[in-house]
């Protein structure tokens, strides 16, 4: 019989304003977060095995996606692991400049498509990034049976919007990490941290706090999206 492997335990890490955005609608980037945030994050990113960012992300932001501190990438080498996790998109037309920092910085880079987008894509991204083809569509159960298979066993998901909201309306995310800066953006257009969808329980139902404490200005709330209040 075939080896069944582990799904890895998904993370969801996000910072968001009062009014729930991930951002506003200026050409630059709202730091949501603070110095010991940034921080808190860079532990998280160090713990990992994967770092997963969506398409629509990678284009906004430009991210680079690093374990910053060199003594955690120092603690992850002297562990046998490689300094920086592996870095993960995904994005079902292939459309993705080679000239992002993401191809550029860390270690090895993984990029989720489809089979039609696969083969423009392996071309554009030639050295840079594997490509694996997932099928017709880009299904984000396929995607963490196959990180289960390369032996990922903790997935951090750091967005966007579309990418945090498929992952919760499909009940795949064992745990969210949700920071709340003090914010209000107030911009219809600006991206928000998910976006309407048939979440598992609908409106009504509690998912299970598991922390709530304060990061310098900002408050972190951790909760079990798995799981509800009795």
């Amino acid at each position: 019989m075939p080896t069944r492997h582990t799904r890895p335990y998904v993370l969801l890490s996000a910072a968001m304003s009062i009014d729930g955005h991930l951002d506003d609608a200026s050409p630059d980037r709202l730091l949501l977060s603070n110095p010991a945030d940034f921080d808190r994050v860079d532990e998280l990113r160090a713990g990992c095995d994967a770092l997963l960012v969506g398409s629509s992300t990678l284009r906004a932001d430009n991210p680079r996606l690093l374990v910053n501190s060199p003594a955690r990438r120092a603690a992850r080498q002297a562990a046998g692991l490689p300094p920086y996790p592996l870095k993960v998109t995904l994005s079902a037309s292939g459309d993705l400049a080679p000239a992002l920092r993401f191809w550029h910085t860390g270690d090895a880079k993984l990029v989720y498509t489809t089979q039609a987008a696969a083969p423009g894509l392996r071309a554009a991204l030639d050295g840079l990034a594997e490509v694996a083809a997932l099928g017709a569509r880009v299904e984000l159960g396929a995607l963490l049976d196959d990180l289960g298979r390369r032996g990922v066993r903790r997935l951090m998901v750091e967005g966007g919007g579309s990418v945090h909201t498929q992952f919760l309306a499909e009940s795949l995310a064992d745990e969210l990490q949700l920071v709340v800066a003090p914010l209000l953006v107030g911009q219809a257009d600006a991206p928000r941290f998910v976006n309407p969808a048939p979440f598992p329980g609908g409106s009504t139902r509690r998912l299970r706090l598991l922390e709530a404490r304060t990061v310098g200005d900002v408050v972190l709330l951790r909760y079990a999206p798995k799981e509800s209040t009795p």
